[in-house]
């Protein structure tokens, strides 16, 4: 159920805007001038707001900038200037959309819509991509951004290589990686040491993550080929 936040200091067009959102089983909170309509922004995430420009105490476009300072819900400006330039001013302290009064009831739906969408798809991609920064294993987390390792909730010490190694395993389970291969992306091609830097790394971040590292359960060794990770 989307929740909408609706501004304007007419308290008809309110109502009307109000009853035909809640038509469509939108949940409607009204505001009727810019502090209020402040208030309600800060303690609700709406999944759009409909801003009036023209509104006592604050107008529209400093409410819309302020609300930019902590949010970035949808906003789309309402107003009865045809202007170029407020327009323009609406788009640039950081409306989404605007529509000129008088407006068609269905045009404003049809652009919420569009709006809500685009939106929802935008917070599902952040969603995905902050979810994306965290690997999790069984016992193991690894926090990318962070570049903190978890096990079981206890955080686990790795030097900068131990991490890289097992953070490129991670995000490619299954994957052989020869210890050429892993000398060149973890260490880089000008690196002077040879495979057996890889043979040492391997060896101490089993030590650190694995149970038993002679029996590894997530770091696993394909005779003659190289590494992979498997939980």
């Amino acid at each position: 159920m989307s929740r909408v936040l609706v501004v304007d200091d007419e308290k008809a067009i309110v109502k009307g805007i109000k009853f035909s959102l809640e038509q469509d089983g939108m949940t409607v909170d009204c505001a009727y001038d810019g502090e209020e309509a402040l208030k309600y922004a800060k303690e609700n995430d709406y999944d759009i707001v409909l801003l009036d420009l023209m509104l006592p105490s604050i107008d529209g476009l400093e409410v819309c900038s302020r609300i930019r300072e902590f949010s970035d819900m949808p906003i789309i400006m309402l107003t009865a200037k045809g202007e170029d330039m407020d327009k323009i001013m609406g788009l640039e302290y950081g409306a989404d959309d605007y529509i000129t009064k008088p407006f068609n009831i269905l045009e404003v739906k049809a652009r919420m819509k569009v709006i809500m969408r685009r939106n929802g798809h935008m917070r599902q991609d952040k969603d995905e991509e902050k979810k994306a920064r965290i690997l999790e294993s069984k016992e193991l987390k690894l926090d990318r951004d962070n570049r903190r390792l978890y096990i079981c909730g206890n955080e686990v010490n790795l030097t900068a290589k131990e991490f890289d190694v097992l953070e490129l395993l991670m995000m490619n389970p299954g994957k052989v990686y020869s210890r050429e291969s892993l000398l060149n992306i973890v260490w880089g091609y000008e690196y002077p040491g040879d495979a057996r830097t890889v043979d040492v790394h391997i060896r101490r971040l089993r030590e650190k993550i694995e149970a038993n590292p002679s029996e590894p359960g997530y770091v696993h060794t394909k005779w003659g080929a190289g590494y992979y990770y498997q939980a």
